[in-house]
């Protein structure tokens, strides 16, 4: 399968940046294709700009290079892999920013005769998250968890009903010790060696 891998931390080398290697490497080392977009590393910029609004509609208008760059990995991907930290029981900035930017008309969804969204990214086969959080999972469930509904539901109905997902969550790790932190790495090159 070919699978995205879209990390989102503005620190390269960070905890979510070894989580997002465990991912690539578990995929590779099961015959996947992966590609990485690590929005941190390459200063994606997550405002879109008034002409962009403007155009939004419009299938055709025009993108710069590094958007089409993001769009066309979209479209080549089986698997989407998104890999952050909660932050504000949320997404990062970057990464809300990048949903905003590249899954537009004619890559995420289209508008039928009616007007209405119809889903674009039919290919799409599974949708993995993987996050951490600074909190427990009772005070994360309390907070509703809008990262995760705006992948697992949102996202995922711009894909095939077949689409299958997965959830690997870290909670509590502001204070985890070393070997928890191991221990869940481990869980997520396992888990993406078993797509």
């Amino acid at each position: 399968m070919r699978v995205l891998v879209i990390h989102s931390h503005p620190i390269v080398d960070s905890f979510s940046g070894a989580l997002r290697d465990a991912a690539s490497e578990g995929a590779q080392a099961a015959g996947h294709d992966v590609r990485v977009l690590d929005l941190g590393a390459m200063n994606f910029d997550p405002v879109m700009s008034a002409d962009e609004l403007r155009g939004y509609k419009a299938i055709m208008s025009a993108t710069s290079d590094d958007l089409t760059m993001h769009i066309d990995a979209v479209k080549w991907a089986d698997v989407l892999v998104f890999v952050y930290p909660t932050w504000w029981s949320t997404l990062p900035a970057q990464l809300k920013g990048w949903l905003e930017r590249v899954m537009r008309p004619g890559v995420a969804f289209e508008f039928d005769e009616n007007n209405k969204v119809r889903p674009g990214l039919r290919q799409v086969r599974k949708i993995v998250g993987i996050t951490t959080y600074g909190s427990k999972w009772p005070y994360v469930k309390l907070m509703k968890d809008s990262g995760r509904r705006t992948l697992l539901r949102a996202l995922k109905l711009n894909t095939s009903w077949r689409t299958r997902s997965k959830w690997l969550a870290f909670y509590g790790i502001d204070g985890a010790s070393e070997a928890r932190r191991a221990q869940f790495l481990g869980q997520v090159r396992k888990s993406m060696e078993t797509l």
